[in-house]
């Protein structure tokens, strides 16, 4: 299996512009970073490689290790139970799927998830201009949508003492086949004169991490849309309020960021009768600032994958191990909130704690209009 090697995704010591974005769909611009912000990076990505030594070769990231090999390994079970259709005898040749050829009940786990600690992400990301805020408390966020079942586990770790990290609610989201995000209504989100769309909530939810830091989500592949790769959006809280229309509120924000999937993947997906639907602009990996700035200095966005199946139309698990740094704090403006009554358009929604120099805002309060 190929490592996850040098992920690191802390919410950093210290704030750096990912990208100025102006046109909705269209472009993604990189801001000019500061020598201040240079400056933060580099100390950020020191510590980062410090901190990931550490883990790898503390007690708490073995036992990290072995509960996380153990879980995927029990995930793929109950998912072969469920779908009574798991194969992975399949030429798996790309960076990031497993090259497990035969999934067996006699295969090491290890093999198929790999044996060294935990890998940590990119430096802080940027949440995009379609984050909802109050979004449902729930792991299956597929609803009627179509596409591609894909199981999503997270593992969460305090990088400051290689600990999991619990009931930290994970805000999951992302975009639909047809590259859409339900929840707000804007300019090169789909249809801008759909209004029915605030009030949808496909591809969202929220749900916190259990005692060794895991959680996962039930939904399907996303779709792509011009200016951006195929790309899922994370961001984790704390210290926050559950509502009664199962929903959270309030908090602190201790980590934004961004999922990737390999090129070779996202080119088999699209090519499919199914999501050929879709008619954006494809932008690939190579293309993207956003994902440009995440995978600078040896930081590696990936999700590990398996395919379910003989093919991604079967379905895939894909999976991928987190590093917060639970000591910051992050604000961080919502496009639109979710409530009792239906989805609500918001010009300067705001959740999370002061951001102490490392702040997420993005821009005037304003509705978003990125390519995010």
């Amino acid at each position: 299996m190929v490592c996850l090697a040098n992920l690191f995704v802390a919410a950093a010591v210290a704030t750096f512009a990912i990208a100025d974005i102006t046109t909705a769909h269209t472009s993604a611009h990189q801001a000019t970073k500061t020598d201040t912000q240079i400056a933060a990076r580099k100390l950020f990505v020191d510590n980062g490689k410090r901190l990931l030594e550490k883990c790898s070769h503390s007690e708490e990231g073995r036992k990290l290790l072995e509960k996380a090999v153990t879980r995927r390994a029990a995930m793929l079970d109950d998912i072969q139970a469920e779908r009574r259709r798991l194969d992975l005898a399949t030429d798996l040749s790309t960076d990031h799927e497993s090259s497990v050829t035969g999934l067996t009940s006699s295969v090491d786990p290890s093999t198929l998830f790999g044996d060294e600690v935990a890998c940590l992400l990119e430096p802080e990301g940027t949440p995009g201009p379609y984050y909802v805020l109050g979004e449902l408390i729930r792991t299956d966020v597929r609803e009627e949508q179509p596409g591609f079942d894909l199981y999503v586990d997270l593992q969460f770790i305090d990088v400051n003492t290689c600990t999991a990290v619990d009931e930290l609610y994970v805000d999951f989201w992302h975009a639909n086949l047809t590259g859409v995000y339900s929840g707000v209504i804007a300019t090169g989100n789909g249809d801008d004169t759909d209004a029915t769309n605030i009030n949808n909530t496909f591809h969202r939810g929220l749900y916190p991490t259990d005692e060794d830091g895991f959680v996962s989500f039930i939904t399907k592949f996303p779709g792509h849309y011009t200016g951006r790769a195929t790309h899922m959006h994370i961001m984790t809280h704390y210290d926050g309020t559950l509502l009664p229309n199962n929903t959270y509120s309030g908090g602190e924000i201790s980590h934004v960021g961004q999922l990737f999937f390999d090129q070779d993947l996202l080119t088999t997906v699209d090519s499919t009768d199914t999501y050929a639907v879709n008619t954006w602009e494809i932008t690939e990996n190579a293309d993207d600032t956003i994902l440009a700035q995440a995978a600078a200095d040896e930081f590696d966005p990936f999700v590990e994958y398996a395919l379910l199946g003989d093919s991604v139309e079967d379905g895939l698990l894909a999976w991928i191990s987190v590093g917060v740094d639970m000591t910051s704090e992050y604000s961080v403006n919502a496009a639109a909130t979710y409530t009792a009554s239906g989805g609500v358009l918001s010009t300067s929604t705001t959740e999370g704690g002061s951001p102490g120099g490392s702040g997420m805002s993005m821009g005037s309060g304003t509705m978003p209009s990125g390519t995010m």
